[in-house]
């Protein structure tokens, strides 16, 4: 009993980042725009969210300085991707080799420093209660957030008028210029959001999952991230159940190692990788119309002068 719960405990915890990573960058590619850059918004978030913990003491203004960071970045691409009309592509992957320069900039005054992780919710008698006290009520405020932001994110989408406008700004943009959308604002907003979201994953790392910070130390999540968006075929609700699978499969592959499985470690370690393949290719090859993708993804949108 108590080794299922600190597995489940685990992969709550390898998954949370993905799963934040990924809804923001559900809605930036709803709005019809690719950012190939979440990976280097996640690391310069951990870099500026231990950074603000470490000078702070507080975890809360290390989440916001994660978020910050996102953002300021996500508003780089976004200037030169839709407000230059650069392609989305060769930006996205700019941005993350920006993002992981300046992460190592940011972040090597702080190498070998420790914080205090983010507290975990503790109820009297119900934190207690075995094997599903501390899974239901005894997580930190990341992990309940990250839920928390996919049924928002659900509900803004197929609940409310601005998540259709959205949508159909994703789906075709020409038309909904033509009823007078402001597209570029949409989109800009839709990546701005999808950078704060990169960033509060990024310090999710060393505010929660470790207490302290190394460089690369988001180690690919970023592009699992992207892989996930494929994988809920641009659904939230899906989301969460590829966010806990690919976190079940990083986990595991550690368990296994310590049980002394007869497989190169190496292997092991790049388990996560290789299932992130195999999932894209297997929804590629089942994928034989209808797709929910926006119709216009990876195209730029520039009004009439």
């Amino acid at each position: 009993m108590g080794l299922l719960e600190a597995i489940i405990l685990a992969v709550l915890a390898a998954s949370t980042p993905l799963l934040i990573a990924a809804t923001g960058e559900l809605v930036t590619e709803r709005a019809g725009v690719l950012n190939l850059g979440v990976e280097g918004m996640m690391i310069v978030g951990a870099a500026c969210g231990f950074g603000g913990a470490w000078l702070t003491g507080s975890t809360m203004i290390g989440a916001l300085c994660g978020i910050a960071a996102g953002t300021l970045l996500s508003l780089i691409f976004a200037m030169m991707a839709l407000g230059l009309a650069v392609n989305q592509v060769a930006t996205g992957l700019a941005l993350t080799i920006l993002g992981v320069g300046l992460s190592g900039l940011i972040g090597a005054r702080f190498v070998g420093e420790r914080i205090t992780t983010a507290p975990h919710l503790h109820i009297p008698g119900f934190t207690d209660i075995p094997l599903v006290g501390r899974i239901l009520f005894g997580e930190d405020a990341f992990v309940y957030f990250s839920l928390a932001l996919v049924v928002g994110v659900w509900l803004f989408l197929y609940r409310t008028r601005a998540g259709l406008v959205l949508r159909a700004v994703g789906d075709n943009h020409v038309s909904a210029h033509a009823l007078g959308y402001p597209v570029l604002r949409i989109r800009m907003l839709a990546v701005m959001f999808g950078g704060a979201c990169a960033g509060l994953a990024g310090a999710y790392l060393p505010l929660a999952y470790t207490p302290f910070f190394i460089p690369g130390m988001t180690a690919g999540r970023g592009w699992i991230a992207l892989a996930l968006v494929v994988f809920s075929s641009w659904r939230p609700a899906r989301l969460v159940i590829g966010a806990y699978l690919f976190g079940a499969v990083t986990i595991l592959q550690l368990h296994a190692q310590g049980w002394g499985v007869g497989i190169p470690s190496q292997f092991m370690s790049a388990l996560p990788y290789l299932a992130t393949i195999i999932v894209l290719v297997l929804i590629s090859r089942a994928r034989t119309g209808g797709s929910t993708a926006p119709a216009s993804l990876g195209t730029i949108f520039v009004p009439d002068r």
